[in-house]
């Protein structure tokens, strides 16, 4: 399948370029003239993006890579083992992925780099401990939590800073903050010392284990949706714990898919609706997806403002 980045066909090329990559982990990366740092083999494809004759690649741990096309460059899509039609020495970009091959002849510009986000940035310190590694300083990791620059930035968004631990992806930020209980949308200054103790050790194992003790390696999974993990790519599905449905949103500066169950994940979520102002009560329904629901009504977002955490309460989540 050929896919040429020009006019009207942009759209149909964003649209066979997702439907082969996004949500699969990265079996294969090849690109002879690439600028900039190589993609990892095992990381998940979130997001394919077009301007023009540009296209962006984006994966979990937000390395991006940008191809620029001008009047030679091309993308081609095959299946495994399948015959390339354009000699190798054209190749610019191989993505290798359970059953796709993305392949991008003759492009001019190939570079790879981390998109932009204002807590990421040089001025904001420098990178956390990789928590890969054995010898990692986990408790400096809990401290760069508790002493975030901005107490009103989500968990989730905190938990992909570079700045607060190196190397942590979108898959493990959502399945870590599902299996402590911890609600991705609990501000950096509201969770406990106990909290960000938990979420970096429960992070650094499940990185160093690849999640292995869950029900298979996300390396090794064909795709998000089958990987058998417990919130990520399973948007729609029921929760293993509670039975309630998982959600997904794009979320932060990045724009990036989040996976969580609402009902195992309501502590600290800073989106539970509040006692209404004075001369509004009414019964309200009690079910979960309710309350989200009426807490995004202007009135109540207003309100929320000004309500501190110790009047929601926090819910415990199901042994």
């Amino acid at each position: 399948m050929r896919v040429v980045l020009d006019g009207d066909s942009a759209h149909r090329t964003a649209t066979a370029l997702r439907t082969a990559l996004v949500g699969k982990p990265t079996v294969g990366f090849s690109a002879p003239r690439l600028s900039g740092p190589t993609p990892v083999v095992g990381r998940i494809i979130e997001q394919v993006h077009i301007y023009g004759r540009h296209l962006e690649i984006v994966w979990d741990d937000g390395l991006t890579l940008h191809t620029q096309h001008r009047f030679t460059g091309s993308w081609r899509l095959y299946r495994v083992g399948e015959h390339w039609h354009k000699p190798t020495k054209q190749l610019r970009v191989c993505i290798e992925v359970a059953d796709w091959v993305a392949v991008c002849f003759n492009a001019p510009v190939v570079e790879t780099f981390r998109q932009f986000d204002r807590h990421r940035h040089p001025g904001s310190g420098g990178l956390g401990p990789n928590l890969l590694h054995p010898n990692a300083n986990l408790e400096d990791c809990v401290r760069r939590i508790l002493d975030y620059a901005d107490p009103s930035a989500s968990i989730a968004e905190v938990l992909l800073d570079q700045h607060v631990a190196s190397g942590v992806g979108n898959v493990y930020r959502c399945e870590a903050l599902w299996d402590i209980g911890l609600s991705p949308f609990a501000t950096a200054g509201s969770i406990s010392e106990d909290d960000a103790r938990k979420l970096v050790l429960t992070t650094a194992r499940m990185m160093r284990s690849g999640i292995t003790d869950r029900k298979t390696s996300i390396a090794s999974a064909e795709s998000a949706a089958i990987t058998g993990l417990s919130v990520y790519g399973r948007n729609g599905q029921r929760c293993e714990i509670c039975g309630d449905t998982i959600r997904v949103k794009r979320t932060g500066s990045m724009n990036r898919l989040l996976y969580w169950c609402s009902e195992c994940q309501a502590r600290g979520d800073q989106r539970i609706a509040p006692t209404p102002p004075l001369g509004l009560e009414r019964v309200m329904d009690p079910h979960p997806a309710a309350a989200l629901f009426l807490a995004e009504l202007p009135w109540r977002r207003d309100h929320d403002d000004h309500t501190s955490e110790h009047q929601r309460g926090p819910r415990a989540r199901p042994a």
